[in-house]
């Protein structure tokens, strides 16, 4: 991966409904090469998928999970990632071993998403915060 892909990238990660023309202009090269760029990073994994962000008014929440040290933390977390309110699922160092970033329609979704967590008997404790402001970074 080269400048050029991460220019495309830092691009495509703010908005991934960018036209590659657009694309193109704005890092100097043609679109079919942003096109093919694209396309590589695709087949190499390095662009997992296209997603997008919402402003739905919905209370957020960042949810950490400890789970007992014997436990396989990949399958837990494609468990949680499967939960429909759940955005984002990530394994992590530290005094936490997942974290989850959860959109429900209101405090008592994520309460009660709390509580599914808890419910699997693999989870040791769980903390959550709510989220207030989201900033996208590198703006």
């Amino acid at each position: 991966m080269d400048d050029l892909d991460r220019e495309i990238l830092g691009i495509l990660r703010r908005d991934s409904r960018t036209p590659y023309t657009e694309i193109a202009d704005r890092v100097g090269t043609s679109e079919g090469t942003v096109r093919n760029r694209v396309e590589r990073l695709i087949d190499e994994g390095v662009i997992e998928r296209f997603t997008i962000a919402t402003q739905t008014g919905n209370v957020k929440a960042m949810i950490e999970v400890s789970v007992d040290v014997d436990v396989d933390t990949h399958a837990v977390s494609g468990q949680i990632a499967e939960w429909p309110e759940v955005d984002f699922v990530w394994q992590v160092s530290g005094e936490e071993d997942i974290v989850f970033v959860a959109d429900c329609a209101d405090t008592q979704g994520v309460n009660d998403l709390i509580t599914q967590a808890r419910e699997l008997e693999e989870v040791v404790s769980t903390k959550t915060r709510l989220i207030l402001n989201e900033q996208l970074g590198g703006q």
